[in-house]
């Protein structure tokens, strides 16, 4: 018999490990043929074992290590074909021995020594037996010889399950890698990786959160030799998706793409769950179409995902082009795809909208409202502080046999606090209470921000300690309405505090946790901080919002680093954040600061070809540094393009501004303009121009315009000098 040796690394130390000991090799030579041994059992499986072996002439007596080697593989064999015959599944052996007596080194002779003259499946039906003992269970060498012995029988597929179960069995304890590393290395004694093996491995450490470390895994298994399938790539995409890391999953998706894979359905709606979570709903709207075009046929799950994706991100246009596809394809929308489109339409703002597209369910005979739908409408109204119409539909879902939730009820309170009620926000909470609904985090949250918001910081203070005292532990909104209050007071270092905190729970801070912290920094020209939480929120797989680039663009407009600004500011275009009059304004405004008017004028027509309104600090800003080198015109042309009422209220904040500063001369040039537009003249605007004409000794400035004025007889006044 000839046995290999195999190099074992176990706790960092090496162990030559014999496939068979010389205890095997002696057994071997003084023992009877278990080729012979196999053919008398299997002739007559109901007559003793010991009956049928010829007794050989004076042995020599056998060690009693070999003499229980011995007895073992006997009964092994004896019990094996004793069993019923199954293609399915092993024969489960019925052995009279205590495990407890014998050896790990016994354990391994047997198996090798069943494997080479039993044949593997005896050999697999002694190992399945031997490792339903914690005993021999997580010994590793038992594994190896196995496999190994199997190896040489050329029966590969069932030495991959012997690795496969060693995989299973020790990431229970903890040494998954441990395990891993000799999957691989078993590679040098002719076992090459295989798919399911590569998948099972990547499933249970994705399983374990070890998500680098299962590409590492994927990575060496398919440098030594295994193929992945679909399963494999899908494996990676599913873990990151469920750890919100969008990019990486984007990216192994498309790696699955490339290959002419197709996920499944359900695989699908995680992708666009999670794709929408995170703000890539343009991203999961192009691997929908994606997939359809690769043969995928999307289901109602897979659509009302994808639109309640879109109204999530506010993309309701896309959202019903989605609704009239999937009705196309024939399928019917039911409730939950109709409660997506009315709480995308109240997130809008579009309420009555949405009312309409809900009374369009109540009147079906398909489908009703449920408690969802309703939450929803009730929220459109809570935004648009219609409180009366709220309780209306909270009253009628009680009518039609609805049980508001927690959900329902903190949405209404959430309302009332924004409306500064709080009496009744905590008449609701009373009423939750004696309908069985405890109030959760969530409920608090609400309660606590209305409360700073209104200034009332100590009663707000007040109330999150007494919920703590009930039990309720702060989550992530918790957290972020803090750390707003704190920043709030630039006190930033508190905040980083909190913010440190809220890390050591274990609650991974989302784009409007670093987003509260980045304006804080950006506010005190802090931009080295700023920009380290926004490159920190980026590496997390979080996507800054529109608020998050703003508050970096400002920042470096504060700072006075334009090029920073302008990078930030085509950054953002470049994620699909469209820039707001906030953004622009800040740009202009720094633009300004450093008389870059040319470059400030594109840049405020640009905003307006986009139809963004300039908002009226941008307008004046840019107005008043044309001024201030004495071009009229260009301050005028400026103007032209604002409709009459922006237009007149634009100059006259202007013309106080400039009359403030002294300059009346192209003060007046504008008053004469506003009056030629408005023959209602504003007193303040008027005040502020005489009181600047009189510092500056200009009465002839006054008594024209006064003229002017008096003769069209839109206000008599009488100018003192």
């Amino acid at each position: 018999m000839v046995f290999n040796l195999l190099t074992l690394t176990t706790h960092g130390c090496q162990q030559k490990l014999s496939v068979a000991s010389r205890t095997a090799y002696i057994f071997h030579r003084q023992c009877i043929s278990f080729s012979l041994l196999k053919t008398l059992c299997f002739r007559n499986s109901t007559s003793n074992f010991c009956s049928t072996l010829a007794q050989p002439t004076s042995p020599p007596p056998l060690p009693p290590s070999q003499s229980i080697v011995k007895r073992v593989c006997s009964l092994v064999c004896d019990s094996y074909y004793q069993q019923p015959y199954s293609r399915v599944s092993h024969p489960r052996l019925h052995l009279n021995i205590d495990a407890d007596s014998l050896t790990h080194e016994q354990v391994i002779t047997v198996v090798a020594s069943l494997a080479d003259e039993a044949g593997s499946m005896v050999a697999l039906s002694f190992f399945n037996w031997a490792t339903g003992f914690p005993k021999f269970q997580h010994f590793m060498r038992f594994y190896i010889v196995c496999a190994t012995s199997l190896i040489g029988n050329h029966n590969l597929e069932k030495a991959h399950e012997v690795m496969q179960s060693m995989v299973k069995v020790f990431a229970e304890i903890g040494r998954l890698k441990e395990a891993v590393d000799m999957v691989i290395e078993m590679q040098n004694q002719g076992l090459t990786p295989n798919t399911r093996t590569l998948n099972l491995v990547i499933r249970i450490t994705c399983e374990m959160g070890l998500i680098e470390y299962a590409e590492y895994v994927f990575e060496e298994m398919c440098n030594r030799g295994a193929h992945p399938d679909s399963a494999s790539y899908r494996l990676m995409v599913i873990a990151y998706c469920k750890t919100g890391n969008i990019l990486e999953a984007d990216r192994w998706l498309s790696a699955l793409l490339e290959r002419g894979f197709v996920v499944d359905n359900a695989t699908f709606t995680l992708i666009i769950r999670a794709f929408c979570e995170k703000g890539f709903a343009t991203r999961a709207s192009w691997y929908h179409h994606k997939l359809i075009g690769m043969g995928l046929k999307p289901n109602l799950i897979n659509f009302t995902s994808m639109i309640e994706g879109l109204c999530k991100r506010g993309s309701i246009k896309q959202a019903f082009e989605m609704l009239e596809e999937m009705v196309g394809k024939g399928w019917k929308p039911n409730v939950y795809t109709h409660t997506s489109l009315i709480d995308g339409l109240c997130k809008k703002g579009w309420t009555e909208k949405a009312f309409r597209l809900f009374l369009k369910l109540v009147r079906s005979d398909h489908y009703k409202p449920n408690v969802l739908t309703y939450t929803a409408m009730i929220s459109g109204y809570c935004k648009e502080d219609k409180m009366n119409r709220a309780e209306m539909l909270l009253n009628r879902m009680k009518e039609q046999g609805l049980v508001p939730n927690t959900n329902t009820y903190t949405t209404l309170i959430d309302g009332y606090c924004k409306a500064g009620n709080f009496e009744r926000a905590y008449e609701l909470m009373d009423i939750m209470k004696n309908e069985g609904f405890t109030p959760n985090i969530c409920t608090y949250n609400a309660i606590v921000d209305g409360l700073f918001k209104k200034g009332q910081v100590q009663e707000a203070y007040k109330l999150l300690k007494n919920g703590f005292h009930h039990g309720l532990k702060a989550d992530r909104v918790t957290y972020t309405i803090l750390i707003s209050e704190i920043c709030k007071r630039a006190d930033t270092k508190q905040a980083l505090v909190l913010f440190n905190k809220m890390l050591k729970s274990g609650i991974q801070p989302d784009i409007h946790s670093y987003t509260t912290l980045i304006a804080a920094f950006s506010r005190q020209k802090r931009m080295r901080e700023s920009e380290m939480f926004f490159e920190e929120a980026v590496k997390f797989g979080l996507v800054p919002t529109k608020q998050t680039f703003t508050s970096m663009i400002c920042g470096y407009c504060r700072e006075g680093n334009l090029n920073m600004a302008v990078k930030f500011f085509r950054r953002m275009s470049n994620h699909g954040c469209a820039p707001d009059n906030i953004a622009y304004g800040a740009l202009i405004s720094g633009l300004c600061k450093e008389s870059k008017l040319d470059e400030a004028r594109e840049l405020y027509h640009t905003m307006i070809e986009k139809g963004i309104t300039p908002c009226e600090v941008t307008r004046v800003t840019l107005a008043y540094e044309y001024c201030k080198t004495d071009d009229f015109g260009s301050a005028l042309f400026l103007l032209e393009r604002l409709e009459k009422k922006l237009w007149t209220r634009t100059v006259n904040i202007l013309v106080r501004k400039l009359s403030i500063e002294g300059k009346v001369g192209i003060a007046a040039l504008f008053f004469h303009k506003l009056l030629d537009l408005d023959q209602h003249v504003d007193r303040v605007t008027l005040a502020a121009f005489m009181t600047a004409c009189y510092d500056s000794n200009n009465y002839a400035l006054v008594s024209e315009l006064s003229a002017k004025i008096y003769k069209e007889n839109r206000l008599a006044i009488q100018v003192t000098k």
